[in-house]
């Protein structure tokens, strides 16, 4: 019998290291979100143990919406609760497949509605000005300064930026290739990005690793592996040294991206494949977005 204690809990046993092995093979999960299901997982076995179910087998789709119920009472937001809800779905999903339980009670769990709400983007005068600020004299200027043009010139995840290979860019005919599981997609990046890495890659690089080696294009400042944290103390504090007062994350730049492009009359597929996106109704949002900000220009630009 397959006791959630032993699952979820602070030892990790066999069954959650197949779990997290079946997500990143089979469903090409990132690190981030192995962890999230991890975390979500944690939470589910927290409730049934209040409620004294310990086994697996004895969770049914009742149990499983009075936790969505119980989630909705204490505050949670609909993304919140579909998140949980994709954790869920994955894990009985798993342990069905593996007969390791009967009967999958996860089946009829439905996400809540959520509203989409456009995301925030940066003016491309905005986008000019933070790109200028990381100082080029120093080895860690000319680092931030290739990362900041390449997330901008490609629309890559921070994630996907900080993993980059030596091997994943070519920098002579100007395109990075990114992997996630089984899916492979090539994009290509302008002069701007390609004239920031080759002065990175001209001397900075080597100074930062330390005579080290490493298989990142991209490193802290002690030669190893950057972290999302890393990068994010890196955005934020160019965004206020360049005086941008909107709300600035590691996803700003994708997203400015992506609406910078489709204003521009891109493509919206060749957005999509760029972007990654598995669902053409993810990128929609651009041009939506792109179209609802038209539509206030015109009702309020007193020179329209």
């Amino acid at each position: 019998m397959i006791k959630f204690r032993g699952i979820i809990g602070v030892d990790t046993e066999m069954e959650v290291q197949s779990f997290i092995t079946y997500l990143e093979e089979e469903k090409g999960a990132s690190k981030n979100t192995i962890l999230s299901y991890k975390r979500d997982l944690q939470k589910l076995c927290e409730y049934l143990e209040k409620q004294g179910i310990t086994d697996a087998v004895r969770v049914t789709d009742t149990t499983l919406n009075s936790y969505m119920l119980f989630l909705e009472k204490n505050g949670s937001a609909p993304s919140s609760i579909s998140r949980n809800i994709a954790s869920i779905k994955a894990f009985f999903g798993y342990l069905f497949q593996s007969r390791l339980i009967n009967d999958n009670p996860a089946l009829r769990l439905k996400a809540p509605k959520i509203e989409k709400k456009f995301p925030e983007i940066l003016t491309i005068q905005e986008t000019d000005t933070l790109l200028e600020q990381p100082d080029s004299k120093t080895a860690k200027g000319l680092r931030d300064k290739a990362m900041l043009e390449l997330l901008y010139a490609t629309g890559i995840r921070v994630s996907e930026l900080i993993g980059l290979k030596i091997s994943d860019v070519n920098v002579k005919l100007g395109y990075i290739v990114c992997s996630a599981g089984d899916k492979e997609r090539v994009i290509p990046f302008g002069t701007k990005a390609k004239s920031a890495l080759t002065a990175y890659l001209k001397t900075a690089r080597a100074e930062l690793l330390h005579d080290n080696e490493s298989e990142f294009m991209f490193t802290n400042c002690s030669g190893k592996e950057m972290s999302r944290q890393g990068f994010w103390k890196l955005i934020k504090y160019y965004g206020e040294k360049a005086g941008i007062k909107s709300e600035l994350t590691p996803h700003t730049l994708r997203h400015s991206f992506a609406a910078h492009m489709v204003e521009n009359g891109a493509d919206l597929r060749a957005v999509q494949e760029m972007m990654g996106h598995s669902d053409i109704s993810t990128t929609q949002i651009y041009l939506n977005m792109n179209s609802r900000l038209r539509d206030v220009y015109v009702k309020a630009h007193p020179r329209k």
